[in-house]
C-alpha cells in the first residue's frame, strides 16, 4: 500500500487549490473515471472546509492507495468547536463510496473518504 501526506494551513486559500491538485493526481493514478476524480477532489476540499469551520488551523491529509484510495483529513491546532458543516456533510456521502467522520467531544476532528 502506498501513502502520501500533505500538511497545510487552513487559512491559506492557495493551499486548497494545491490540495485539489494532489487529490486529483492521487486518484487519477488509480482510475480513469474523470467524474469520479472530480467528485473526489470536491470531497477532499469539503473535508478540509469542515475542519476549518470547526476551528482548526491546519490539516494533515493522508492519501493511501491499495485496493481502494483512502483519504484521511485530520484537523490540527486552533480552538476546535462545533461549526456550520451541514452542506458539506450532505454533499460528501453523495459523491464518494465510503465516508466517515471522527468526533472528539462533539467536534469533527477527522474525515475519512474511500473511493
Amino acid at each position: 500500500m502506498k501513502g502520501f501526506t500533505v500538511k497545510f494551513d487552513l487559512s491559506d486559500g492557495g493551499a486548497f487549490t494545491a490540495l485539489r491538485l494532489v487529490a486529483g493526481a492521487v486518484l487519477s493514478a488509480r482510475i480513469d473515471d474523470l467524474d469520479a476524480i472530480d467528485d473526489f477532489k470536491v470531497c477532499v476540499t469539503e473535508s478540509a472546509l469542515i475542519l476549518r469551520n470547526c476551528g482548526f488551523e491546519e490539516a494533515e491529509v493522508v492519501f493511501t492507495s491499495g485496493e481502494e484510495v483512502v483519504c484521511e483529513v485530520c484537523g490540527l491546532g486552533g480552538k476546535p468547536c462545533e461549526g456550520d458543516v451541514e452542506l458539506s456533510l450532505a454533499l460528501i456521502p453523495a459523491l464518494v463510496k465510503g465516508f466517515e467522520i471522527t468526533r472528539r467531544q462533539g467536534v469533527i476532528e477527522k474525515v475519512t473518504l474511500r473511493v
